[in-house]
């Protein structure tokens, strides 16, 4: 079995923290936040688009049951699933790894930068009908993070 997501992202902090950091020392924080935000999100939002092709699946609670399991895989998270059907799929994660890590580290909010924003960047990556929501995560703080992904069929005209 090959890498978990949680041990990439690790392995990713050991760049990605020193260059954000070295970023916004030089940029200013807003700045280099921004520019760090894009970039990954457009490399996220890809990764979204490959995964909704690959899996083709028009049960959305499937799908992103299936992708989230991914993160999730090594004990990364604990979850409670809300709901799971055909146009939705909402769940709240009670545990996170990669907050941990990122605790651990000093860092929870470059851990939030890093790891957290990905997730509307890969969602949006899954079709413009398809909406996240979350308004909380334990990297900010709370005690879970809240997600709850919806089709929109409307938003796709």
């Amino acid at each position: 079995m090959g890498v978990s997501v949680l041990e990439q992202a690790r392995i990713q902090a050991q760049v990605l923290v020193p260059l954000v950091k070295a970023l916004q020392a030089e940029l200013g924080e807003a700045r280099a936040n921004a520019l760090v935000r894009k970039a990954l999100g457009d490399l996220y939002r890809g990764f979204g688009e490959e995964f909704w092709k690959t899996k083709n699946e028009a049960n959305l609670g499937k799908a992103v049951s299936s992708a989230f399991k991914t993160y999730a895989r090594d004990g990364a998270l604990a979850y409670d699933v809300i709901e799971q059907s055909q146009d939705a799929f909402a769940f709240d994660v009670t545990r996170c790894a990669y907050a941990e890590f990122y605790q651990a580290l000093g860092e929870p909010e470059l851990g939030f930068l890093l790891v957290c924003t990905a997730d509307f960047a890969t969602a949006e990556g899954f079709g413009p009908d398809i909406e996240l929501t979350r308004t909380q995560t334990i990297m900010q703080g709370a005690d879970h993070c809240d997600f709850r992904y919806r089709r929109n069929p409307g938003a796709a005209q």
